[in-house]
Order: C-alpha cells, then structure tokens, then sequence
C-alpha cells in the first residue's frame, strides 16, 4: 500500500500510515461503534506522546439537556487564577468514537501554551445519541462556563472554542448558534474541521483511501450520526451550507494536505474570509488526518497546536498583550 502513496507525504505521516498498514486491523466500518470506540482507545497509546503537566487537573459534572454531563476542566501553566483566558475543547471521533482521554495530549498542550482554562466535555456519541444530541451538549457546555466563570476561575468574555474533525465541526456550529448571545465565543480554533456531510468534495477521491481515514469510513461515521439523508442538508451538520457566517468568532483553521476533508476545511475558510471574518488558515501540505492527535511521531502535533494559540493570541487584544509562550 504505502509505495503507491504520494510522495509529498511527511516521513512521520508515512510512518504512522505504516504502522497502521501493519496492524491490519479492520476498518471501523466493519465492525459495531463499541467495538470501534475499544480499538481507537486501544490505538492511542501507539500515536500519543507523554502527557504533559498542567497546574491542576478536574472533573466535575454538570445537568446536561439528555443527563449528567461530565467535563474535564485543566488549569494550564502559568494560567492566571481568576479571569483566565478560557477554551472549550471538542473532541474528534466522528460524532461515534473518542472521549475524555482521546484527546487529553491536546487539552494539555493548549492550556499550557496558552496559560488557560481548557474545558473538555464527554459530550453524547452516536448512534445512541444521534444528531443533535452532541451540538445540544456543547451548547450547555458553553452556556455553563459563560454563567460560571467565577467559580471556573475564567473570563466570560474570554471563552474560545476548539475542536478537530467532528470536534470542529461542532464548533464551527456553535460559534454559528451562539452569535447573539451576550458573550460569544472569541475565537474558533479548527483542526481539519469537517464542514460539509454531502461528502462530495474532490478530496474524496483524492485520499480515499490509504491516508487513514478513509472515505468509507466517514460515510460510516455520519451515517451513524444524522437521522435521515434530510440532516446532511441542515447547516447544524453542514455549516459550510449556512446561509451566511457573518458574525462567526474569529477563526484558525489548520488542513492537512492528504486529508478527505482538507477541500471542504479550505471551502469554509473561504466562506469565512468573504463573510469578512478573519480567518488565519494554515497547512500541512505532507501531513494526514489526524496528525495533531500523533504527538508521539514528530513535530508537527505541537506546532499546529501552538500556531492555533498564536492566531488565537492575535484575535484577542487582550490576550495578545500577554507574555507568549
């Protein structure tokens, strides 16, 4: 397989395509969510790097809109204990996979880099919980810090959000649901974000397979997520078929260059800028699907996240005044 695979590939991405080549583990596709939910967790260890120190490490639970929702609160290095800079952070996992320690390497990275709060929440997953279920928990998430920010120790006027793949399409979607609350969201800060649930993009066909996610994999992932084909038209799932992004939080938004959904992240940052939204996008041409989630095999895990923090720092007047890291 991986001699037949572009050659503009980063030699950390081409290893971690290898080392998947050599598991040959079947796709998620092939098996039950349950079963893919215990072979992503059972993967991490294998592309995750040592998990950095925060000052302080929390879970709380909070009434979430289907039951108790759990949250993971992290108190970066050098976070400030009142009026801190906060962040919600959003999974990847295609709204079926993924969980609090899925992404606990990243949530670290951005509260230290930052000097922030980053709050993680166990949002519901599909099938069990289809859509709208999740975009309803970040919903109360964000509605929850905003109301508690003196409890968490943050700035309600301060929160951003985050997420990547089916994380940052739901924070594409809340940054949209959230323009006329009082305290919008600052920034939105998108790792490959999936924008666009047709599935038609020309990238598609371009890394359909052998890039990691594969196209019948996403087709898998979404079909467990919406209702009926009726969703895949509704901008809550397809925020790049909103009618206008006017008013959108500032965003970052990183694409890796042999991605199924790197067209459809270019797409949305494209909508961005002509909704006059600043938009700060940068790319890792060489790099795969996933690869801020694959600390432990090269640089470029971190320096994504650290450019999502300067674009983050550059939105924010205040924020950008602070010493960085």
């Amino acid at each position: 397989m991986t001699t037949s695979l572009s050659p503009l590939l980063d030699p950390e991405a081409r290893h971690v395509l290898d080392l998947d080549r050599q598991a040959a583990a079947p796709p998620f596709e092939a098996g039950t969510p349950e079963e893919a939910r215990r072979a992503y967790e059972q993967g991490l260890p294998a592309l995750q790097g040592e998990r950095e120190p925060v000052s302080s490490l929390t879970e709380r639970t909070i009434a979430g809109p289907g039951g108790p929702l759990t949250l993971r609160i992290y108190r970066g290095q050098g976070a400030a204990a009142t009026d801190a800079p906060a962040l919600l952070y959003l999974h990847g996992g295609g709204w079926v996979i993924g969980n609090l320690e899925s992404h606990d390497e990243i949530c670290r990275w951005l509260a230290n880099l930052a000097a922030c709060v980053v709050v993680c929440p166990d949002y519901r997953l599909a099938p069990e919980h289809k859509f709208p279920a999740a975009i309803e928990d970040c919903v109360a998430v964000l509605s929850f810090m905003q109301g508690g920010a003196g409890d968490l120790g943050i700035d309600a006027e301060r929160i951003a959000v985050a997420g990547d793949s089916a994380g940052g399409n739901l924070a594409t979607v809340l940054c949209l649901l959230a323009r006329g609350d009082k305290n919008p969201p600052t920034a939105q800060l998108l790792f490959y974000p999936n924008t666009d649930a047709s599935q038609a993009a020309d990238s598609y066909r371009r890394f359909a397979d052998g890039y990691g996610l594969t196209a019948a994999t996403m087709a898998w992932f979404r079909d467990h997520y919406i209702r009926d084909a009726r969703d895949i038209g509704d901008w809550r799932v397809s925020p790049l078929k909103a009618e206008s992004l006017a008013g959108a939080a500032p965003a970052f938004v990183a694409i890796a260059g042999h991605d199924i959904l790197a067209d459809e992240g270019e797409a949305y940052a494209k909508r961005l800028e002509d909704d006059k939204v600043p938009v700060v996008l940068r790319r890792w041409p060489g790099q795969i699907h996933g690869f801020v989630s694959m600390g432990r095999h090269g640089p470029a895990a971190r320096q994504a996240v650290g450019a999502a923090v300067a674009a983050w720092r550059g939105f924010d007047p205040v924020f950008g005044n602070a010493q960085a890291d």
